[in-house]
């Protein structure tokens, strides 16, 4: 049985002087947000996307200059709490639409307000009608 690939609904690289050069790249899918490093030992990291808790978006002097941002995502993931999404184009815009996105997908997922306040995520929480 062959996968599907993944749809992809915004990708970027993490830009140097606002020039996309470096190894870094970032995209976001439905229901998650993939974070790619290295030439050739290359790293990949996902964090779902009902797990986030909190955006912040950063724009520095220099940043501004160049037009890019930083948007940092905060999420209950134990191997990732903090993704964060360097010097980016339209920074703001990809704020909001990860924001649109993670509102989506709590809903779709029934998430609740108990996993947002005490960060303590069990998986059997997903799910109110499997007992």
């Amino acid at each position: 049985m062959k996968k599907q690939p993944v749809q992809m609904m915004w990708s970027d690289r993490k830009r140097i002087l606002g020039m996309p050069i470096s190894f870094t790249k970032y995209s976001l899918s439905e229901d998650r947000v993939f974070l790619q490093t290295g030439l050739l030992n290359t790293k990949f990291e996902e964090l779902i996307l009902y797990r986030v808790q909190d955006l912040t978006l950063s724009i520095s002097l220099g940043q501004r200059i160049f037009g890019v941002g930083t948007v940092t995502i905060h999420a209950s993931d134990r191997t990732t709490a903090h993704l964060e999404l360097k010097n980016i184009k339209h920074p703001m815009e990809v704020k909001e639409m990860i924001h649109t996105q993670v509102e989506a997908m709590k809903e779709a997922r029934r998430v609740r307000l108990g996993e947002l306040i005490d960060g303590d995520y069990d998986e059997a929480d997903d799910c109110e009608d499997c007992e």
